[in-house]
């Protein structure tokens, strides 16, 4: 009977989506921090610095703004934001209507526009490192977890959304 109820266990749906070390918003803090590393080792600039603070500015501004939409319409579902807790439904109003992962597309865009705004082609580079562990290794475990806990609702959702944009 223990044996059956272990192997049950093992093929049950985990209790959160991002469990561990691999936490977004980690993964962005570090690859802002590691882009500011190679800025000073090597100051190379991305665009010209007349253009750079007020295109950064606007650019950095709107990823905020599309951030607390996405964390507003999470809430008003009722459902947690960090993936670390268990998800409670599928949320398919607001931003997530055009895109699976409205957050992870406004952490990027961040660090896009702080890369305009200081104007460093370093942190632009870090940027790639952060965005392709997201997609080859978070936003594929979230999903896992997704259509095994709302395999009737996350399945069709994942079809019709794209994941970015």
């Amino acid at each position: 009977m223990v044996g059956d109820s272990r192997s049950n266990r093992s093929s049950a749906v985990p209790d959160v989506a991002n469990f561990g070390l691999a936490r977004p918003p980690l993964i962005y803090l570090c690859s802002i921090v590691l882009g500011l590393v190679i800025h000073i080792v090597w100051p190379a600039r991305l665009v010209p610095p007349a253009i750079s603070t007020p295109v950064g500015a606007i650019v950095t501004l709107a990823a905020i703004a599309l951030f607390i939409s996405a964390v507003r319409t999470f809430r008003a579902a009722g459902t947690p934001i960090p993936g670390n807790r268990p998800t409670t439904t599928i949320v398919r109003t607001g931003l997530y209507r055009f895109s699976r992962n409205p957050i992870y597309l406004a952490f990027s865009i961040f660090q896009l526009g702080l890369s305009l705004w200081v104007n460093s082609l370093g942190l632009l580079i870090a940027l790639a490192p952060a965005v392709a562990l997201m997609s080859l290794v978070v936003i594929p475990r979230e999903e896992r977890y997704l259509e095994a806990r709302f395999p009737s609702e996350y399945v069709p959702y994942k079809a019709s959304v794209r994941r970015w944009l």
